[in-house]
């Protein structure tokens, strides 16, 4: 849900954010498993179509391909710091950017009824503006000299 969302709104920024990769993988995940059925609906119910998505793993080589990388919990982020090296340089939780007093970490709807669902959704669309400036300061950045 969280890639649906930030490429949907990347979609609607100029270049080269307009074109930015986003790329959607799990620290558990396995190859191939459909997305859940709640979250194809409250995604839709955003004018957002994720019913082709299916799961693959992280691995060293889209960590090493990506220019952002971002976390849904302090835990995955610290997994990912463990398991792999190098570690990214930019490795953040989603919702790390908005302003305190907010919970950084996007809790995991997995099994949870539909509302469960629309609230992740909420959460992660609350945080998205945050995370495209946050690109564009790094995409965007001219390189230092």
């Amino acid at each position: 849900m969280a890639a649906g969302l930030l490429q949907h709104f990347l979609a609607g920024q100029g270049e080269p954010l307009k074109s930015f990769p986003v790329v959607s993988a799990g620290i558990a995940a396995r190859r191939g498993d459909p997305i859940s059925g709640n979250a194809v609906i409250a995604m839709k119910k955003v004018g957002i179509d994720l019913k082709d998505h299916v799961s693959q793993p992280l691995t060293q080589r889209l960590l090493d391909d990506a220019l952002i990388v971002l976390c849904m919990t302090e835990s995955h982020r610290a997994m990912v710091q463990l398991q792999f090296d190098p570690v990214p340089e930019h490795l953040y939780l989603f919702r790390q950017f908005l302003p305190p007093p907010v919970d950084p970490e996007v809790d995991d709807p997995y099994g949870g009824p539909l509302s469960v669902y629309e609230s992740c959704r909420d959460s992660l669309v609350e945080a998205v503006p945050s995370i495209v400036s946050i690109l564009k300061t790094i995409a965007i950045a001219p390189p230092s000299s």
